[in-house]
């Protein structure tokens, strides 16, 4: 993750002038204007000079400040002040290094776990912000510890935790670090290989609807970037668009929009959507594994690609 030393808490303290919308969670008691409350930040200690000490201190206490009773009935903040809040946390928490962040997020969620109102109402704007496939702060590794904070509370039922169940099952497939699961593709011509069997230095797995107007867009991109040619001219990146649906005639029709270098298959018996190896929420997906199969990049958009290797 990326430390930006402009981040906004440098530290002004004053950034709501950027509306957002509400969040999703709506609460069902009337609240007048005289019971909303103001977020305010915490004021960090002055012998704290450095951005990075003051960016920590800010990432650790950034809640302290929010007054919520366990016995409160209503999340009484307004939401749109709180959401500009929560989207200036993401951003600064987005300077820290993953394990340092998720310790400060399981921290924060553990303290709205306190109350339930407070508690839903974060874990909309989790889910907004952090695994929404059209968010650009979309950031699985911040969103897991927030869903083993919801499985281990007391505060939701059984039926309130199915959802966040589902999604950290899928959080925790095929994450960055970790090996990808391995799978069969088929080839037009009938001929199958798997994953595993690619060797090149890298490999990027382009999971994709032949027609989709997202899917032609990322294929523009690919088959346009330099960066991606040159690696795949050395044999140092193999392509494998792969299609998970069971319209084959559909895909045959669009094979032609798809460069020969690349390796475009189908997954003959849809095993992969059915078992759900892959996380497919939205279409289309971009991997990018080594050549020991271990996750480099996981479904991400051609910029965040593309920066990756250009430095390669």
């Amino acid at each position: 993750m990326k430390y930006n030393i402009l981040i906004f808490f440098l530290l002004s303290l004053s950034f709501y002038g950027c509306k957002q919308g509400n969040s999703s969670e709506k609460t069902s008691v009337a609240i007048t204007k005289s019971d909303i409350k103001t977020f305010v930040l915490p004021e960090i200690p002055i012998m704290l000079e450095m951005p990075e000490q003051r960016a920590d201190y800010l990432a650790s206490h950034y809640w302290d400040n929010m007054i919520v009773s366990p016995q409160d009935t209503i999340f009484s903040y307004d939401s749109t002040e709180i959401e500009q809040a929560w989207v200036n946390y993401c951003s600064l928490l987005n300077g820290m290094s993953y394990s340092d962040a998720r310790a400060k997020v399981k921290e924060a969620f553990e303290k709205f776990g306190q109350n339930k109102n407070a508690f839903i109402h974060f874990i909309g704007l989790a889910e907004k912000y952090w695994y929404d496939p059209n968010s650009p702060m979309r950031c699985e590794e911040l969103y897991i510890p927030v869903l083993e904070v919801i499985m281990n509370s007391s505060v939701l039922s059984d039926a309130e935790k199915i959802r966040p169940q589902m999604h950290l099952t899928m959080a925790k497939k095929n994450r960055v670090g970790e090996q990808a699961i391995n799978f069969n593709y088929t080839l037009q011509s009938g001929k199958q290989g798997t994953l595993y069997g690619i060797s090149t230095e890298y490999i990027l797995l382009f999971i994709n609807n032949p027609g989709c107007h997202a899917c032609e867009i990322v294929i523009g991109q690919l088959k346009d970037s330099e960066v991606v040619n040159k690696l795949i001219s050395e044999k140092r990146l193999t392509i494998l668009a792969l299609y998970t649906d069971e319209d084959l005639a559909e895909w045959n029709k669009h094979l032609p929009d798809f460069p020969e270098e690349w390796i475009n298959a189908y997954d003959r018996n849809q095993i992969i959507s059915n078992k759900q190896l892959y996380d497919l929420k939205a279409i289309p997906t971009l991997y990018l594994l080594d050549k020991n199969k271990q996750v480099l990049l996981k479904d991400v958009d051609f910029g965040t690609l593309y920066d990756y290797l250009i430095s390669r």
